[in-house]
């Protein structure tokens, strides 16, 4: 049994109110995704798609054609699976390249790439390594460079910027070990101490954290006299006194990633180092996770253009009665289904990029959806492409190397790819994110009328603002331009697809609506629909990408044919899918599952776990994080 974690104790209202603290609260731009999710389709927003300038396209195209020669000549895939380890010499090389300043901007010694080519280059990466990809992706997006550049000081700035674009590496320090989706919950304190913090506590899942030299950490400030208090971020010196880095992580896949736990012991830090005020960190790590989670989806777009090459190769030279079995039709609705979908995830991606450069809209929605549906999507296409494969598809690649047969590595890719839905805010969280967002404007207009804790006052007048909302909003639901058989005529064959966004945004909105209408304050509850409902969305605003940038290219390149190809048949697919999802709003199994798994959870099935053993080991489920010295070796290295 463990000793007692010392770990704040709050509930399930005070828990959500955390939360709901830590949102951008309020809406400057707009946005596509959420007037989307409004029933409004705002194609004026995405079309013509936004371009990056001639001076951004010269800077980034150069750099992909040296990092892609690098990818070739010193990233060994093979070897960081085999060894578990990303060797010293990539990362070496990495630093040399300005890989580790791609978003850093040129004052600080950075090479000031724009989202778009920055998420094209960890595509490319990625695709060479996921882990090295993973390793980059960490130290950029949500590692101290991105919070530095949005709410640093000058002076950190200064300080650590040119460290972090060409030597040092960096960590995002958040989840501890009781710690997941639920700050409220978090137990690593900062005290402070006349000029300085004394951190204490322990974190879990530090990717980069066992091999970089500054950390971006979150911990709880008490509130005391002249300290407002809060959950606050830091920047931390990796090599600190105090600092101990008890354990290096093995993963089902990403097996070079350099993941670990970290104890922090009596660590004084400066309050310079303190980014932004006390109590902000969580709306830091928000914010700073609006476009840091684009490089997430980014690799998944560029995992699934890597699968539809091997799908290609391997179904036109495998032959079963007769015929290569990409000819025969239960495989070629799988190719099918891997091109369209892998066109999809890059236009999702390229044009939430773009938005974000362009920074005309507000993209938290659309990030979001960019990785729920990237992550997703990547998987069952591995999924699918392990199928093609057959025997070959599960066999390593070093298995098949060995045998002497071409080395894929199409079972790595499934593992590799698994932890996507899982990294920054699993699907089931991101379910939640979203459709927080998506309510957002009924809540703001509405929300005091089902909140048991306000007055009548509060109800009435929320009534009041609620009846001036809905009574401008609801006729908008009623018809629209999706029902006139010309509208966007420009898209040629996939106007129609364009028309069904429009009349299925504002079925989606009546159904949220009715929704809420239905269960008021228990809707928060309701995860199976809200699911359900993003879902909807999601493939939305993948058509909406798909044919836009199929547009795109009619227009600029000579694939046009084949990208209107594409974009049809990705839009008839997940039109399939979406009126599935209609369905199953109304038509489910919710409240049954909800009451076999509470049977379970109670004990009264245990009887169907009979007849087999479970090889877990001992231990608790849980390890304990209780603050103090380290008894652990240090395993924390530096990359000369």
């Amino acid at each position: 049994m463990s000793a007692p974690t010392r770990r704040p104790k709050v509930t399930e209202r005070e828990a959500r109110q955390v939360a709901e603290a830590a949102r951008e609260q309020d809406w400057r731009k707009p946005s596509f995704a959420k007037e989307l999710f409004l029933g409004r389709f705002r194609l004026d927003l995405v079309h013509p798609h936004p371009l990056p300038a001639a001076e951004d396209v010269r800077r980034g195209e150069a750099f992909l054609a040296v990092l892609r020669d690098f990818c070739e000549t010193r990233i060994d895939g093979a070897r960081i699976e085999r060894e578990a380890r990303i060797p010293d010499e990539t990362i070496t090389g990495l630093k040399e390249l300005g890989a580790l300043g791609m978003k850093i901007d040129p004052a600080y010694g950075g090479l000031g790439l724009t989202q778009l080519y920055y998420n094209r280059a960890l595509a490319l990466v990625g695709s060479a390594s996921p882990a090295v990809g993973a390793l980059l992706s960490a130290h950029q997006s949500i590692g101290v460079p991105q919070p530095l550049k949005l709410f640093g000081t000058q002076e950190q700035k200064d300080a650590f910027l040119p460290r972090l674009a060409r030597t040092d590496l960096s960590a995002f320090l958040l989840t501890e070990p009781d710690v997941g989706s639920d700050p409220a919950r978090l137990a690593t304190t900062a005290v402070p101490d006349g000029d300085t913090y004394v951190l204490d506590g322990v974190k879990l899942w530090t990717t980069n954290g066992v091999v970089a030299d500054l950390l971006v950490v979150m911990a709880r400030v008490p509130a005391s006299e002249g300290h407002h208090g809060g959950i606050t971020a830091f920047v931390v010196e990796a090599d600190a006194p105090g600092i101990t880095v008890e354990h290096r992580n093995s993963f089902m896949g990403l097996r070079g990633l350099e993941n670990g736990v970290t104890r922090f012991h009596g660590v004084r830090v400066p309050a310079g180092h303190r980014i932004g005020p006390e109590g902000a960190g969580l709306k830091i790590a928000l914010t700073t996770l609006n476009t840091g989670r684009l490089s997430l989806p980014a690799a998944c777009a560029g995992a699934a253009k890597w699968c539809l090459k091997i799908a290609r190769e391997w179904s036109g030279e495998r032959e079963q009665w007769g015929r290569p079995i990409g000819r025969h039709e239960a495989v070629s609705t799988k190719i099918s289904f891997i091109a369209a979908t892998a066109f999809a995830l890059e236009a999702v991606v390229d044009l939430a990029s773009q938005m974000a450069d362009e920074d005309r809209n507000d993209i938290r929605i659309e990030a979001a959806l960019a990785k729920l549906y990237g992550s997703e999507k990547a998987w069952l296409i591995a999924d699918e492409l392990v199928q093609i494969r057959g025997g070959r598809g599960y066999e390593t690649a070093d298995s098949l190397a060995a045998r002497g047969e071409r080395a894929v590595p199409a079972e790595q890719l499934l593992r590799d790819l698994r932890i996507n839905r899982i990294f920054e805010g699993s699907t089931e969280i991101m379910h939640l994110l979203i459709a927080r967002e998506a309510v957002d404007a009924h809540l703001s207009v509405a929300g005091d009328l089902i909140d048991p804790e306000k007055s009548l006052a509060d109800k009435a007048r929320a009534g009041a603002r609620a009846g001036g909302f809905y009574a401008r909003w609801l006729p908008g639901l009623v018809a629209g331009t999706g029902q006139l058989p010309g509208a966007y005529g420009e898209f040629g064959a996939l106007a129609g697809h364009l028309r069904y966004v429009e009349r299925t945004s504002r079925k989606l909105a009546r159904s949220t609506f009715y929704a809420m209408s239905r269960w008021q304050g228990r809707m928060e509850l309701k995860q199976a629909f809200l699911g359900r409902i993003v879902d909807i969305g999601a493939e939305l605003f993948a058509m909406s990408a798909a044919c836009v940038r199929a547009e795109l290219l009619r227009t600029t390149s000579d694939h046009g044919p084949e990208a209107h190809r594409l974009a049809d048949a990705f839009c008839r697919q997940a039109r399939l899918r979406v009126d599935e999802l209609f369905t199953r709003l109304w038509s489910n199994t919710d409240d049954l599952d909800r009451r076999v798994s509470d049977g379970v959870l109670a004990g009264r099935y245990t009887w169907l776990e009979a007849g087999i053993v479970d090889p877990s080991g001992e231990g608790p489920w849980i390890a304990d994080a209780t603050p103090g010295p380290s008894r652990e070796e240090n395993v924390h290295r530096r990359i000369p």
